[in-house]
Parts: C-alpha cells; structure tokens; sequence
C-alpha cells in the first residue's frame, strides 16, 4: 500500500490472506504446472508485507524511488507474490491466470525484466538475501527511507552464499534490511531435517550480529506483532524465522492424498474445486 492508505486490521488481513490463496490454487491449477504448496506457506508473511501497513509502494508507480522492496528469494512460490500484487493493483487477478503460459510475463519465477513491480529476478535458490543487501546499501547511499525485505527458503538454507551474505549485512548494519525465514521443512527432494537439518536457525544467526525472532508464520498475529519488532530494530539487521506449514489452509486435503510437500506439481481440477470450497 502507499503511504496514504490505511493497514488492514489482523481480521482483514485473514480474510485478504483466503482470497490470496484461492488465487495460488486457481493460477496453478490453470496453468498446469507450478508450486501451490511452497506458496501457501508463505501467505500470512506476504500479506501482512502488502496489507498491513509495513511496505510502502504505489502501483500505478512501481519504480517509486522511496518505495520499500519484496524480494521473493525462493522464487518458485511466485504464485503468493503474483496474487497479493494482484490484490495491491499492480495488475487484474484475470492476467495472473497466463501463470506459465507461452508470453506470460508471469512466469514460474521472478523475472524483472518482463513485469513492473518485481525487484528481483529469482528462483536460483540461495541468491535473494545478497540481492536484498545489495539494494539495503543501494538506498542508503541515495539516503532513501526504503526498507528491504527478503524472503528465503529453509531449503536454500543449506546454500554457503547465505551464510556469506548475514555476515556481510552485519558487517554494514544494514538496519533497513529484514530476511524471513519460510521454515516450512520441506524442499523439493523430502523434508529439510533429512536433506540437511540446520534447525534451530535463530542460534545460529543470532551471532552473526542479527535481531532475531522465531515464530508461528500461519499466525496473523504473530506475524504483525514480529513486523513491527523487525521496524523497531534501528542498529542491525532483522532475521524473522517464521514456522510454517507447506500447503497451509489446505492441508486436509494434501494428507488424504497421502502427500503434504506436494511440492512443484498443481491441484488436480477436482482437487482444486474441493480445496476453493475450503477456503470459501
């Protein structure tokens, strides 16, 4: 939202977060191909991010210099950022639905150079938090009151690049800089805890010089509650580990499939009708 619009209550923004959901699940679903469950995870974060009141950005001006920045660094669940920009009126819900069509600008992962408003072309896991630095330092040169947030994968926790990247930002205090964690504990070849367990993130992020907080990401609440600690913070870096569950608000029906990673493949027609008349 811009500066001059209002944020939505914790209820609204609970209701602006179902309808950011239906549209992941009708935009894969449509396109055929795609990661719903990586994006519902990450729906209470994106729209308390839009919604209420922590970004400041203009649609109908999407390089607004004094804006604050979204990198979606696990660019795979693009579908939450193309449904709450959506919402913002970047663009109409009906354009999402070319998701991964021939032409589409909204393509299966972040492509800045095919769509106003995306920050950062993404989906090359372990990248978007030294994009995120980049533009902290960037606006603080041209003394702009931007703030940068980034939104990282547990998965591409296991990337060095990351690692390299906290203790940089440190390095600089860059305390217009927030990262969130979407500790969903899954990544595309099984759970995070078997591929890699780096868990408890907080510990060990805690000491490369970063505010550090950890809680429910599924919770509205305690989503805005840790925003706001993360804009009180004036003299480092802001990490947010945010607990999630991969397809949250439909999970139900991801364990009668018997698959709760469900990870980059659609709803079925079928599947997706029953998953519309849960969220409805």
């Amino acid at each position: 939202m811009s500066e001059e619009t209002s944020r939505l209550s914790v209820e609204e923004l609970e209701s602006k977060a179902n309808t950011i959901r239906q549209h992941i699940i009708r935009m894969t679903t449509e396109a055929g191909s795609g990661h719903p469950s990586s994006s519902l995870s990450a729906v209470e974060v994106v729209t308390s991010l839009f919604f209420g009141g922590f970004m400041k950005y203009d649609p109908k001006q999407p390089d607004w210099p004094d804006r604050d920045r979204f990198i979606l660094s696990k660019g795979h669940a693009v579908p939450v950022l193309y449904a709450a920009m959506a919402e913002a009126g970047f663009f109409s819900v009906d354009e999402t639905m070319t998701l991964r069509k021939l032409g589409s600008p909204f393509e299966g992962h972040p492509n800045m150079k095919r769509l106003a408003g995306i920050e950062a072309s993404t989906g090359s896991l372990g990248q978007g938090l030294s994009l995120g630095i980049g533009q902290a330092l960037g606006v603080r040169l041209d003394q702009r009151p931007s703030h940068v947030y980034v939104m990282i994968g547990d998965g591409e926790m296991g990337e060095g690049q990351v690692w390299e990247a906290l203790a940089t930002a440190h390095k600089y205090q860059l305390s217009n800089l927030t990262a969130i964690i979407d500790q969903n504990g899954f990544q595309q070849t099984g759970s995070t805890s078997d591929v890699l367990d780096l868990t408890p993130f907080d510990s060990k992020i805690e000491p490369f010089g970063w505010h550090t907080q950890t809680i429910n990401g599924n919770s509205m609440q305690e989503v805005v509650s840790a925003l706001e600690t993360a804009r009180s913070v004036t003299d480092r870096p802001t990490m947010i580990v945010s607990k999630t569950q991969k397809g949250f608000g439909i999970l139900p029906l991801l364990e009668e499939e018997g698959d709760t990673n469900y990870h980059g493949k659609p709803l079925s027609a079928d599947l997706a009708e029953k998953a519309l008349e849960l969220l409805t």
